[in-house]
């Protein structure tokens, strides 16, 4: 009876340790599975830093992504393409310009929402490089404007090691701005404005 009694007790710890975001809901698991994703842990480098969230045009820097993940009010899982896992697992901290997406998952009672990141915490100084890649000679005056910022901001002690690219909601791409749905309907406090170059109080 003891022995049954201390399995049934390991089992209820491991549940508890595992959490209930990792079991996911009927819809989460769905998702998961129509998109490839599985659970992932990722760097402390990037949990640690701060992030955008709008890649041409940032208004704002916003906080540890951690504490972004801690500030949902439904259970949140990070996960990653198998694709990008792969990728991510091939990375060297010398290697050249890098980026990698992963997906925060809100499991929430009536939706899943999916919060894109890219983690470029293995060479944040290589940003624009990146960007040519796809964007070619027009990287330079697209970005312009958004990397003077970003440099001023670094100088001023606030760097950047991920950007929240996308939102998600059900499966369906929002069109809204992120850093207008962080500021906006999730009320997330920004710790830097970027177009006045200047810290923001907590």
């Amino acid at each position: 009876m003891c022995r049954f009694c201390s399995a049934l007790l390991g089992v209820a710890i491991l549940l508890i340790i595992g959490g209930v975001a990792a079991a996911g809901s009927e819809q989460a698991l769905k998702l998961r599975s129509q998109n490839g994703l599985s659970e992932f842990t990722p760097p402390e480098r990037f949990l640690s830093g701060n992030f955008l969230a709008d890649e041409t045009d940032p208004a704002y820097i916003f906080g540890n992504v951690r504490d972004f993940a801690r500030s949902l009010s439904c259970p949140a899982v990070w996960l990653i393409e198998e694709s990008e896992r792969k990728r991510f697992e091939a990375l060297a901290p010398q290697s050249g310009p890098v980026e990698y997406s992963i997906y925060l998952e809100a499991d929430c009672p009536d939706r899943v929402t999916y919060y894109v990141f890219v983690d470029r915490s293995f060479n944040p100084a290589q940003w624009l490089e990146w960007r040519r890649q796809f964007h070619k000679n027009k990287a330079e005056p697209h970005y312009k404007e958004a990397k003077t910022s970003l440099e001023q901001a670094a100088q001023n002690g606030v760097a950047v090691d991920a950007e929240l690219r996308f939102v998600v909601l059900n499966g369906d791409l929002l069109l809204k701005r992120p850093e207008d749905i962080l500021v906006g309907d999730l009320k997330f406090k920004p710790i830097y404005d970027l177009k006045n170059n200047q810290a923001l109080a907590k």
